[in-house]
């Protein structure tokens, strides 16, 4: 069994054991969707999970595609966007055509990729010239994991490989992208966040939730990135 094959089945199994159709669609996902979505963009969501960000895009009248290692995954984005164009398979590896998609994003999965690298490439292929690129990715300068207070997701069970912004940066120069901007993910500032784990953990969760909004980009848990294609 390869690792690919390792990975895909701790997702299906445990990531998304428990996963049903019925997907909701934050305000977060909503906002961000407004900003980057126009009525008729092509998009491509890798590791697109069950879907969350493109319902989002679909709400804006995007034509969703996405690509994710866990077939079950895969199926409840068809279930719910039956329009979209969804395979199960690994980033590094796109069935897609070249410079086919307007819009390319990578929310938050990166960093679990056997080779980022040559996932950037594949994503960097398959985008058009004007593409807008989207990519959330996890920061090992983290205040609270360089306090030893947070030790990663779950995920690492899997393969969860945390980096610094500057290493983050240097893996989408390598793979052909260029940063136009970067910003603090405050997903977190949500109840359904900060009650997620309960209301013992509702004092704590808001804390950190509050002090994200003031800590510096360096300090934080998760950075986006806006990028487009570098010049050859």
């Amino acid at each position: 069994m390869s690792e690919h094959d390792d990975i895909r089945s701790f997702y299906d199994t445990v990531y998304y054991r428990d996963a049903g159709t019925r997907v909701s669609v934050s305000g977060h996902l909503r906002r961000m969707a407004s900003k980057y979505i126009k009525p008729g963009d092509q998009i491509l969501d890798i590791a697109c999970g069950t879907g969350n960000w493109l319902m989002a895009a679909c709400e804006r009248g995007a034509t969703p595609a996405g690509i994710d290692l866990s077939p079950k995954a895969i199926e409840i984005c068809r279930h719910n966007m039956p329009a979209g164009e969804f395979v199960s398979g690994p980033a590094e590896s796109l069935p897609f055509a070249d410079n086919s998609y307007d819009v390319v994003t990578c929310l938050g999965s990166l960093e679990h990729f056997l080779d980022p690298v040559a996932a950037v490439r594949e994503m960097v292929r398959v985008g058009r010239d004007q593409a807008v690129f989207i990519i959330l990715v996890p920061n090992s300068g983290f205040l609270t994991r360089r306090l030893g207070l947070y030790g990663g997701t779950y995920q690492t069970a899997a393969k969860e490989e945390v980096r610094s912004l500057d290493e983050w940066q240097q893996i989408f120069t390598a793979g052909g992208l260029r940063t136009l901007r970067r910003w603090k993910d405050l997903h977190v500032l949500s109840w359904s966040w900060i009650s997620k784990a309960g209301w013992p953990g509702v004092p704590v969760r808001a804390l950190q939730a509050v002090a994200l909004t003031s800590w510096p980009l360096s300090w934080q848990y998760q950075v986006y990135h806006l990028l487009e294609k570098a010049s050859p």
